[in-house]
């Protein structure tokens, strides 16, 4: 083992704004180190930080989070209240069911409900 994760940063053109939109979904306050920094500390997770970036996102994230929740219609519903987007229908498999959204900003994520059985 090398360590561990200390934080997961977000590439951005409007750290405070990305933070307050990620606050909303995951909880934390929005707190700014400087107009270029800015980070929420979830409840039971990491550090989330967004850093300012002079380009936009261009191509689909490598990596996403997924966000667990109880009602995967009403938790889309909510985050396009908060500023999100919808990307296609939701998926529903023997694992799950998922709905890809993105943030304000166009970074892909996803609001999940695993199976019973993966649990």
């Amino acid at each position: 083992m090398i360590g561990h994760i200390d934080e997961v940063v977000i590439d951005c053109r409007d750290p405070e704004a990305l933070a307050t939109f990620w606050a909303s979904v995951l909880g934390g306050e929005p707190r700014g180190r400087d107009a270029a920094w800015w980070y929420i500390l979830p409840p039971g997770w990491t550090q989330l930080s967004f850093q300012k970036v002079p380009e936009t996102k261009t191509v689909k994230n490598r990596v996403h989070l997924d966000v667990r929740v109880d009602d995967i219609a009403a938790a889309a519903d909510l985050a396009e209240r908060l500023g999100a987007r919808r990307i296609g229908e939701a998926h529903h498999d023997t694992a799950g069911s998922f709905q890809v959204l993105q943030d304000p900003e166009g970074n892909e994520w996803c609001v999940v409900s695993p199976a019973a059985a993966h649990e």
